[in-house]
Order: structure tokens, then sequence, then C-alpha cells
């Protein structure tokens, strides 16, 4: 996918895989994002860590990773001059790293102290517990980066089984935005990837399906802390849903910005919280709306029945044309702002056509949120409360049974 600007003094390139966590079986927790890692730790032409970076850096530009349920994505932002050296060192990454024994030692253990900072961090460990919840003994359900029983065993020869089953010309889309031509590209990525993309393969696994919800409505994690850290959430729709933009203005609504309900309701009304918002999660086959917030342990349970009565009330009682009006707006200014850097284009486009096989342009779009009509946002309102709210809890508690009864 290219998006030319000619007028742009730099490129952003990435190389999206469409894997992540949500294709690993249990005993594999976490070698995506381990993989991740692994392919800075030095390529063919690249042989270290600093090799890699100073290639990139070097020049100006800066190079990351990051793994998802369904992706995983690499990306470089250089100046447009240096295309070529942007795509050499990605495609070196990714298709000739050395894995070498001794490099995964030492990265087991720098993933396990993430783990480990991740389960220190109520907020983090709230979201990690919240997946478990809504995603029961599913790929799902797990955390990215996996468990440390399972980091613990990886090996070099994991990372070249991951890599054989899942880079692959057809789970790979290359995204490139800025000062280049279509032409341009389609050159150097030529010259790079085609007598890797001509190789025979076998099949690669498939990704598991989103399970039913199962098990009980409130999972809780005690914690001795002096504020609590909640999410709440239910089932909503997938990116292939025909509802998915009214579930993203009802989003808009409910918990974007100060403006929104759940800010106005729990924040400046009640004083019962500082920090709350909604999101929206979304996969081919399944999505969660959910919310988050932060208050003190003793009013846990009335926070949590106030943003539930949000939705609720969104539920019952269709949205009025100023605050419909509101929330289009919102949604469309903030694609368009979200899209004035080179790298979010790339981001935009890539990983549309990685994951859906096609692109809406932002015009596109926002006349996608203008058919959205007041009956619309209180039927994904109504689909949300339908599939069953459930809650996820840290802090200073010794039973979910107040959690419970504030859900129902």
């Amino acid at each position: 996918m290219t998006v030319p600007l000619p007028e742009r003094p730099s490129v952003a390139v990435a190389f999206m895989l469409a894997v992540g966590s949500r294709y690993e079986t249990d005993e594999q927790s976490g070698i995506s994002h381990f993989f991740e890692h692994m392919v800075f730790k030095g390529t063919a032409s690249y042989r270290t860590p600093k090799a890699i970076s100073e290639a990139i850096e070097g020049v100006g530009g800066v190079l990351d990773a990051a793994t998802d349920r369904e992706t995983t994505v690499f990306w470089t932002r250089v100046p447009k001059t240096q295309l070529p050296l942007a795509i050499d060192v990605l495609a070196d990454m990714l298709l000739r790293p050395l894995l070498s024994d001794d490099e995964v030692r030492k990265e087991r253990r720098v993933v396990i102290e993430e783990l480990r900072m991740y389960q220190d961090n109520p907020q983090e460990y709230a979201s990690i517990i919240f997946d478990e919840l809504m995603w029961p003994d599913s790929p799902l359900g797990s955390d990215v980066a996996g468990r440390v029983e399972t980091v613990s065993t990886f090996t070099a020869d994991d990372c070249r089984t991951h890599m054989q089953a899942h880079v692959r010309p057809e789970t790979l889309l290359v995204s490139v935005a800025g000062g280049v031509e279509t032409e341009e590209v389609v050159e150097h990525l030529r010259a790079r990837l085609d007598g890797w993309a001509s190789q025979a393969r076998n099949g690669r696994p498939a990704a598991t399906p989103a399970p039913d919800s199962a098990g009980g409505p409130v999972r809780l994690a005690r914690r001795s802390v002096e504020q609590a850290t909640v999410m709440i959430g239910a089932r909503a729709s997938s990116y292939f849903d025909a509802d998915r933009f009214a579930m993203e203005l009802l989003n808009v609504v409910l918990g974007e910005g100060m403006s929104s309900r759940l800010f106005l309701e729990l924040r400046e009304r009640r004083g019962v919280v500082y920090d709350v918002h909604s999101f929206i999660s979304r996969f081919w086959d399944s999505g969660v709306l959910g919310i988050s917030l932060g208050c003190d342990p003793a009013r846990t349970p009335s926070a949590i029945r106030a943003a539930i009565a949000e939705v609720r009330r969104l539920a019952a009682e269709p949205l009025d044309a100023h605050e419909l009006r509101k929330a289009r707006e919102y949604a469309k200014g903030r694609l368009l702002l979200h899209l004035e850097g080179t790298a979010a284009l790339c981001e935009y486009a890539g990983q549309q056509q990685l994951l859906t096989g096609q692109i809406l342009n932002p015009q596109e779009v926002a006349a996608r949120y203008d058919a959205v009509s007041p009956a619309d946002v209180q039927q994904a309102a109504q689909r949300v409360l339908q599939s069953g709210m459930r809650c996820a809890v840290v802090g200073p508690f010794n039973a979910a049974s107040r959690f419970e009864a504030a859900l129902s």
C-alpha cells in the first residue's frame, strides 16, 4: 500500500504481518511478541542490535515494532531519500534474523521483567484480567506478551518455527506513506523481496475463533492500593459488522473526551473518579466496548452502577440531534487530526487492507458516520447490554459480591 505525499520530506514504512497472539496455542503464549523482540538482536546484514539501530538513527530516523492480537508491525520513519535503507533494514530484520541462542537467553530475562512490570501496575493488570474475563480460555484473553512460564521456555528454534509458519508472502503487507512515488516503492520492494516471495510454503495455523462468554461476571484481583481500578465491558461489533460505525459513535457519546456522558456524570457531577473513559477493541469475529475508571475503593460499587446507568440510558433513550451531530463531528475531526503524520497514514492504510481487505478513505468514513441515526446508536447500546456486562476490579477487596450486585 502506498500513500504518495510528494510535498513531505519524510517517508514511513511498515512491514505488517497478519499474525498475533490469537494464533498461538497455550504453550506458545507470547511467541509472536518474543519474535518481535528477537529480530532487533541482529540480522544477516546488520549483525548486532547496535548495527540495526545505528543504520536508522544514523540518518535521523526512528525504528520500532508492536505486537497485538492479530498483527505484528515493524516500522520506521526516515528522510524520503533513505527509502532504500528503510526497506533494506526492515526486510533483513523480518526475513533474515540471526536468532542466536545467546540472544534468546538474554531476551527471555528482558521479557519476563516486562511481564512483571505489567503485574505491578494496577492499570495494566486490570487490563490483563479484563481480557481474561472477556475471552475465557482463549488466546484473545491471554496477555500478548505471554506468561513467565511460557516465555521461560522459548528457544531460538521456537522463533524459527514461528517465522516459518507465519512470516509469509500471504501474511505480509508493506505500507508506505510520504514523499515517494508508488513506482519507486515497488522497484525497491521487488529487488528486496521477489526471491523470498516466490518460495513455496505449506499452510499456516489458523486463528482461534472468539469463544462464547462463560463463567462469572466479575474478576477480582486483591491489591493493597489507594485507588481501585475498574474495567467494565461487554461484547460489541467486529470490524466487519454493519453497526460498527454506530458503535463508534456510541463510544464517543459514552466516554470519549471531557464532554462525554461518563466524564460529565461520574467526574464533574458526582466527583467519584479522576479518570474515566470508554474504548472499543475489535477483531475479525467479535469486539468489546469497555469502560475504564479509577476511584476511591469505598465508592467502587457506586461508580460501577453509575457507569452502567449511562449505558442503560443510551439504550433506553435515543440521542437528540445536537448530541448525535456533536459525536459525528468529534469522530470525523479526530480522524483527520490523527492522519496528519506520515506514520499515521502508513498505519491507517496498511492496517485496513491487512485486516479487512479494503480501505475506506476519510471521506468515506465520514459518510458512514453521517448515515448513523439516533435509532442506530440506541440499538448499538441495546446490543451491548444484551451481550452481558462484565467487570474486572483491582483493589483492596476480599469478595466480588458487591461488584456483582452493582453490575445487576
